[in-house]
């Protein structure tokens, strides 16, 4: 085994333990986690959601065992992936050990570390924009048309993981077309290539055809809920947050493609990345979705370091590169992760308003980052649900109907009882068991909306209670009500049917 192997393994294993044990014990799951784990039990080529990858992988997951423990591997084993395909490019680029060594520092002590806590079609996403680009830096170098089948792979397994990456194809393009390496487009395997993604990205363009394309209903949902509070400026400075310690490396890659000889040929990779930016920037897109552009230039700028920085004084800057992302995940650890009690930031809340960590989707402050907040309470009423079933005696015929899919999925996930909870939320109102003629109803409402489900409601039941709520202030979650409804006057599949309709109707 050589020493860049060793290393190399090393870094690996640094990765899977930090991605462990950044995680408070007192914390849940987050509320996109549950639904995609519910996925695994609804298998389709499509969601309303996501595209179906997410759902292959809880598969497996559930297989596994459903632990938390393999939940949490998947992104951990895709961001260690990434640090691969990073160290790959960089021996592509003739960069030297200390190229290997930079290159993997940046990587493992970034943003992606908190990325890779969650299970959620990001990790992967990155994992394949950036071997997506190694791909092409691959064909460059090499010229063998094998990388364009291998290409299309990789492509194809992104968009069926998350549509975002056809912002890389958006910004691609017009950067190759001013480009010399324009002639990749004389090349006829290159169209075969093409046949082959779109032959496997079909089944999904299918599903979207069959059910009316929900992901422009997404989109415009999206736009009109959460976008809308998107800061372009706040965009940009985002972004030099997201690989804060790696920003000299990244500035350095940018200098190399545009005046580094040995780089000539990927000049194009330095009008990619603005085109790209512009791209999200127009449509207000969410700061994340550009993380996937950032792990290749790394590779860039190691490998141009390694040349430049050889001989007279500059070798001295070397341990430098080094130590500053070492430095800054010291205030990374404290600021950024679930490791610590909600009651830390409940007492130090001054620091991260300023850096914008307490602002939710809804474009107001909270006493929480909104992502620590969907980590919470789920346990909590998930017992809470259980225990009302258990005293219901006809319990088949019960349904457990909740407000939003984080309550379903939390419900199903956390659940001793073989409780299968639904919404009209996401992709819940496609998984409704309405051969059950359903007697009673369990009714989880979220706390803004609570206050006249029991006076609405109650008059179509012969007996009604409030069983309970979420009482962990700091979810997000907090005081969201367990409504208890018993022996139905009325028929209800016929309104679950009607309400299932109109929100289908709302989402063409």
């Amino acid at each position: 085994m050589t020493k860049k192997t060793i290393i190399l393994i090393g870094f690996i294993l640094l990765k899977f333990v930090l991605q462990y044990v950044l995680i408070s014990p007192e914390y849940d799951l987050q509320r996109d986690e549950y639904l995609h784990l519910d996925q695994a039990h609804h298998l389709a080529w499509g969601y309303l959601s996501v595209p179906p990858v997410t759902s292959w992988i809880s598969y497996i997951i559930f297989l596994l065992g459903n632990s938390v423990f393999w939940v949490k591997f998947f992104p951990a084993l895709f961001g260690a992936l990434t640090l691969l395909v990073v160290w790959k490019t960089i021996e592509v680029l003739k960069g030297n050990l200390y190229a290997l060594v930079l290159g993997a520092t940046c990587i493992l002590f970034s943003t992606l570390l908190r990325l890779n806590t969650l299970y959620q079609p990001n990790s992967l996403d990155v994992l394949c924009w950036t071997g997506f680009y190694y791909v092409i830096i691959q064909y460059i170098s090499t010229e063998k048309p094998k990388w364009f089948y291998i290409g299309a792979v990789v492509f194809a397994f992104g968009f069926l993981n998350k549509y975002n990456i056809l912002f890389l194809l958006i910004g691609l393009l017009p950067a190759l077309l001013l480009s010399s390496q324009r002639k990749v487009f004389a090349e006829k395997k290159l169209y075969f290539a093409l046949i082959l993604g779109l032959i496997l990205i079909l089944p999904n363009l299918l599903w979207q055809y069959n059910n009316q394309f929900p992901i422009v209903h997404h989109m415009k949902e999206l736009s009109e809920t959460q976008l809308v509070n998107v800061d372009r400026l706040g965009f940009l400075k985002e972004q030099l947050l997201f690989f804060i310690g790696s920003f000299f490396v990244i500035i350095a890659a940018l200098y190399a493609l545009l005046f580094y000889k040995p780089f000539a040929r990927y000049k194009f990779f330095f009008a990619s990345l603005v085109f790209t930016l512009v791209i999200f920037i127009y449509f207000k897109a969410k700061a994340y979705y550009a993380i996937g552009l950032y792990p290749i230039y790394i590779a860039f700028g190691a490998a141009f370091l390694s040349q430049i920085l050889q001989n007279d004084w500059k070798q001295y800057l070397k341990p430098v590169f080094i130590i500053i992302p070492l430095l800054f995940f010291i205030p990374m650890y404290n600021l950024t992760f679930p490791n610590k009690s909600p009651e830390y930031f409940i007492k130090n809340p001054e620091k991260y308003k300023k850096l914008g960590m307490l602002r939710w989707e809804d474009g107001k402050d909270h006493d929480l980052p909104q992502d620590f907040a969907d980590m919470l309470g789920w346990k909590e009423l998930a017992r809470k649900t259980d225990s009302v079933y258990a005293l219901i005696p006809n319990k088949k015929e019960t349904i457990v109907l909740c407000d939003n899919y984080g309550q379903a999925g939390a419900i199903n996930y956390y659940t001793k009882k073989g409780i299968k909870a639904v919404s009209f939320n996401a992709d819940y109102v496609n998984w409704f068991d309405l051969n059950i003629q359903y007697k009673n109803l369990i009714r989880i409402k979220n706390p803004e909306e609570n206050s006249t489900e029991f006076a609405e409601t109650s008059p179509y039941f012969q007996s009604s209670i409030i069983a309970g709520q979420i009482t962990n202030k700091y979810a997000r979650e907090y005081k969201a009500t367990i409504f208890v409804f018993t022996n139905a006057k009325i028929n209800i599949n016929k309104r679950i049917e009607d309400e299932i309709k109109e929100e289908k109707n709302y989402s063409k």
